[in-house]
């Protein structure tokens, strides 16, 4: 039986990030963002944002990969939240191919940023959710993640206007 195996992203990775961070948006937003607003995502621009943040370092992401296939992906880094200490970092992204959901991809990634996290010396890690994204923060609260009451926001996604909340855990 083979195991999924995460990796630092190269920037060889790059595209693929980009089609599965298309491809599991539109899949888990569906519900949440206008339909043109997703469609309107461009493979194009998330694989040149996704280079930069490979080759910047900011934020760290790594691969999920079964059999050198590109399942899933994660980017975090020191948290972005004003008044933060230095010791909170942040998962900014988590995704896995749609095809490949519930086959363990989202807790190899997740291992792997808690790992990632404590090498670089954070003690907590916080992520924002769409409240409404019930599969995510279902994942994140059975890896220990809690709801930070009074932390809820809304942005504007496509012209949507959003609810996100921010959920923490400690990682000591």
């Amino acid at each position: 039986m083979s195991v999924i195996q995460v990796r630092p992203a190269t920037l060889r990775d790059a595209k693929a990030i980009a089609e599965i961070h298309v491809a599991a948006s539109q899949d888990a937003y569906k519900s949440l963002l206008p339909a043109a607003a997703l469609d309107a995502m461009s493979v194009q621009k998330r694989q040149a944002f996704w280079r930069e943040a490979i080759d910047l370092c900011e934020p760290q992401v790594i691969v999920a990969h079964l059999d050198n296939k590109i399942m899933g992906f994660a980017g975090f880094d020191r948290s972005r939240d004003k008044g933060t200490p230095a010791t909170t970092g942040e998962v900014w992204a988590i995704f896995a191919d749609p095809v490949h959901l519930d086959k363990g991809v989202g807790l190899a990634l997740w291992d792997a940023t808690r790992d990632g996290l404590q090498e670089e010396g954070c003690t907590k890690a916080t992520l924002w959710c769409y409240l409404r994204n019930e599969r995510a923060l279902r994942f994140f609260e059975l890896a220990g993640f809690k709801r930070e009451l009074g932390s809820a926001r809304t942005t504007e996604v496509g012209g949507a206007r959003v609810e996100e909340i921010r959920l923490h855990r400690s990682l000591v």
